[in-house]
């Protein structure tokens, strides 16, 4: 798409329409999309650390006067009059996060109190905002304590009607006490939640000891303190690398413990589970991996809960080792999730930053000295205020006769006093306001009482604003008091989360979990495969759907793994357990692994690590690939062989001889030595008979000395020791087929 203009530097207007280039103006326009993403969406302000959505909806619910002890008011009136007078952004969004605010399990402090269905940790919406009621926790007070005290500046709402405020004065540093997380454009937040009670602690160190290090804050604050409890197992020396930096992963595991049963039977108990993640998605997860037969040591999961979480693990056996189940379900399941740190955040209100813990607490604590420097001017001006009233008053009793005349008799009573006693407009106008009954004797008392209480107060006002010392010293006195509420001694305070460190364990393989038994692996011709119970005879006739027949059968154990080769060169690795009963027809293998319908199996059996392959095509290339290096761990399988067009995977057989016989479409043999074929991993390979016309038939590896062996046309053995004519390099013609060579063109 072209500029508007012929020269992108041009920029001219045409009556009422602007004409700029496109480039320029999808620049300018992103761009201010981009800062009102990160500044009024996304990201937490570090002072207070909410975002506008959650600022606006707890200064709606504070004029609506919905105190902690106070009423509970519908959730639609209070998304309605914040979206009406504060954010535009449709209430759903509003109701929304403030629900979240009212929800203890993902938030660590709630600030919203709320009565009705406000979801549940299953994943289940809240209901409709028309149905719930709402209002302010203590929490949330404290968030606001101060607000009309001048604590912080005010700016205009979004259509100039209004004020609201551009931060909240908090009196505990709620952006690592409640946690956040935002996308914005080209950035991100994700900040857990923390105690408050260590927060606190950390922040009065960081006041005493401004140049405090890390690992001495970490000290007080050990780690996150989530809602739903778990345990932490990330190291200490990581989680102070990411309180350092910014950024950081953190291991955070579900708790649980074993509760014995009769007969010395035991079952595992979940009590907690990891943050953010949904019960009933996580029992659904487990459930697929018992169906899936992924986790054989465990037969079943129940939900238990209530008012608290119990989820029921109950093992195959009673001889399972208990921790090997839970390291096996920790990593398979969301029993065990991974916290990304990120503490990106707005550090001024304006400039986004990755900060460390440090500097997160240093911004709280800034703002909380300017809240107090402007909390101590409001006072001292209102003070002053009083002041000059009382002065006021107290002349007028001095006077009162004088005082009485004037009133009694002057037109112009106002400037009459304020000329006669030098009194201010506000003394004047008080003095004219008084009461009669003002005019007692015990109220010139109580005036003067209250002149020198206000002139003590205004003194230490006056050195509380003069004194860098004395103003910490005040914050810190706060910090305690607010401590005390919300720290370890109050209801929610005490931490959830436990720091531990996570056992040494080696991952045990899915096989070691199986019970090894018997079975018969059949496969039909047309792909469906079962598995029989025992070892049966291999030449007992079976039942098949019509027009099928047996192709592949064989013994193995319920810990084998089965390699299936694939006309397109994958192989497909396919767990014994894995397989459907015997007592049907089986299911078909397309159904296990992705197996394109246009390509046919090609072999079909056990796999064992220790042995070599022999691969090729029927355009006659092909290499020696080692078994381990082929089993794959998804239902794609792994590419070995490459194949292209009308060209087909058509041999996989054991390496088992010192020398590889070839056989051509064309009846031509080609005997060469196996170390002339290259070991590889995945490739084309090598070519290992030429032909004119045709390709390759068979081809099998034997031992030189041993002799050549097939099977005549009459069934019998016939083993052909006088090799010399047919021997030759790699990738030669070949000679024509001995004397009674099968008419197949086949050595088995």
């Amino acid at each position: 798409m072209a500029d508007f203009l012929d020269d992108p530097n041009d920029e001219h207007t045409d009556g009422a329409t602007l004409y700029e280039p496109l480039r320029r103006a999808i620049g300018d326009r992103y761009l201010t999309y981009a800062l009102s993403t990160i500044m009024h969406r996304a990201l937490p302000d570090a002072r207070d650390g909410l975002k506008p959505v959650h600022r606006r909806i707890l200064y709606a619910m504070y004029r609506l006067k919905l105190a902690s002890n106070g009423k509970f008011l519908k959730s639609a009136k209070i998304s309605g009059d914040t979206m009406g007078d504060f954010h535009p952004h449709g209430d759903a969004a509003i109701y929304d996060a403030m629900a979240r605010l009212a929800q203890d399990f993902s938030v660590r402090y709630p600030m919203v109190d709320g009565q009705g269905n406000f979801g549940n940790i299953d994943g289940d919406n809240p209901a409709a905002a028309r149905y719930t009621e709402a209002r302010m926790t203590a929490v949330a007070e404290a968030m606001l304590e101060g607000m009309e005290e001048n604590a912080v500046d005010f700016q205009d709402n979004y259509d100039g009607r209004l004020q609201e405020p551009a931060v909240l004065p908090a009196s505990f540093p709620n952006l690592l006490a409640n946690g956040s997380t935002g996308i914005a454009v080209g950035m991100a937040t994700n900040i857990p939640p923390h105690n408050i009670g260590e927060l606190i602690d950390a922040s009065i160190h960081l006041i005493k000891a401004p140049n405090a290090r890390d690992e001495t804050l970490m000290d007080h604050v050990p780690g996150p303190d989530f809602p739903t409890g778990g345990i932490l197992v990330e190291p200490r020396e990581n989680l102070l690398e990411a309180y350092r930096t910014g950024r950081g992963p953190m291991r955070l595991r579900a708790r649980w413990e074993i509760e014995e049963l009769p007969r010395g039977l035991w079952q595992i108990v979940v009590t907690e589970i990891p943050y953010l993640v949904q019960k009933s998605k996580l029992i659904e997860k487990i459930a697929e991996l018992i169906q899936a037969k992924k986790l054989p040591i465990l037969t079943d999961i129940r939900d238990e809960s209530a008012d608290d979480i119990r989820l029921v693990l109950e093992p195959r056996a009673k001889t399972v080792d208990p921790t090997v189940l839970m390291e096996t379900l920790f990593r398979m399941s969301d029993l065990e999730t991974r916290f990304n740190l990120n503490l990106n955040t707005l550090i001024d209100g304006r400039t986004p930053k990755v900060c460390s813990m440090k500097e997160v607490l240093r911004a709280f604590i800034d703002h909380k000295r300017d809240v107090l420097l402007r909390r101590s001017q409001h006072r001292m001006d209102k003070i002053d205020k009083r002041l000059e009233v009382l002065e006021g008053y107290l002349i007028a009793f001095m006077n009162l006769d004088r005082v009485i005349e004037i009133i009694r008799y002057e037109d112009e009573p106002k400037q009459v006093m304020m000329a006669e006693f030098s009194l201010s407009d506000a003394q004047a106008e008080a003095i004219l306001n008084m009461r009669l009954r003002s005019l007692r004797k015990l109220e010139e008392m109580e005036l003067r009482t209250e002149l020198d209480a206000l002139q003590v107060e205004r003194a230490d006002l006056d050195d509380l604003l003069a004194s860098e010392e004395l103003q910490w010293a005040r914050i810190i006195e706060q910090l305690r008091a607010t401590r005390k509420i919300f720290g370890k001694d109050s209801e929610h305070g005490k931490r959830r989360t436990e720091l531990a460190d996570a056992p040494e364990f080696e991952e045990v393989p899915i096989e070691a979990m199986i019970e090894k038994e018997p079975i018969t692996v059949v496969c039909s011709k047309m792909g469906w495969v079962r598995a029989m119970k025992g070892h049966i005879d291999l030449a007992q006739e079976l039942k098949y759907k019509d027009g099928d027949e047996a192709r592949f059968i064989f013994h193995a154990e319920t810990t084998d793994k089965l390699l299936m080769f694939g006309g397109n060169g994958r192989f497909y690795t396919i767990p014994c357990s894995d397989l459907p009963g015997g007592r049907g027809m089986g299911e078909p293998i397309r159904l296990m692994v992705d197996l394109p319908n246009d390509a046919d199996m090609v072999d079909f059996f056990i796999h064992k690590a220790e042995r070599k392959l022999l691969v090729a095509s029927s355009a006659g290339d092909g290499f020696v690939v080692n078994e381990t290096d082929v089993v794959a761990q998804t239902r794609n399988g792994k590419q070995v062989l490459n194949v292209k067009g009308d060209i087909k995977a058509l041999i996989c057989k054991p390496i088992n001889g010192d020398h590889i016989a070839t056989v051509g479409e064309n009846r031509k043999v080609l005997i060469f030595p196996l170390d002339e074929l290259p070991e590889m991993g995945r490739g084309k390979g090598v070519r290992l008979q030429k032909y004119k016309d045709g390709g390759l038939n068979d081809a099998t590896t034997f031992h030189l000395i041993d002799g050549l062996s097939w099977l005549d046309p009459a069934g019998r053995r016939r083993v052909e020791t006088e090799l010399v004519d047919w021997m030759g390099k790699r990738a030669a013609t070949g000679r024509m087929a001995p004397r009674g060579f099968p008419r197949d063109n086949r050595f088995t």
